[in-house]
């Protein structure tokens, strides 16, 4: 099993949570992802984290 990895350590958000939520909730965007975890919304610095996320699920798609 992958270990999981905090992506936001501002609001202490993991990439399980990042990825489901993408999958749930048909996420595009990376805002589309911090309004829905919390992730990237405080200093921005996890955004391109979760590009590569987000470009992954969606390749997997």
């Amino acid at each position: 099993m992958e270990e999981d990895i905090l992506i936001c350590y501002c609001n202490e958000v993991y990439k399980s949570t990042i990825v489901q939520a993408i999958k749930e909730k048909n996420l595009k965007t990376v805002e589309e992802v911090g309004q829905e975890t919390g992730a990237g919304e405080v200093c921005g610095q996890c955004q391109d984290d979760i590009q590569v996320l987000l470009d992954q699920v969606q390749a997997e798609s």
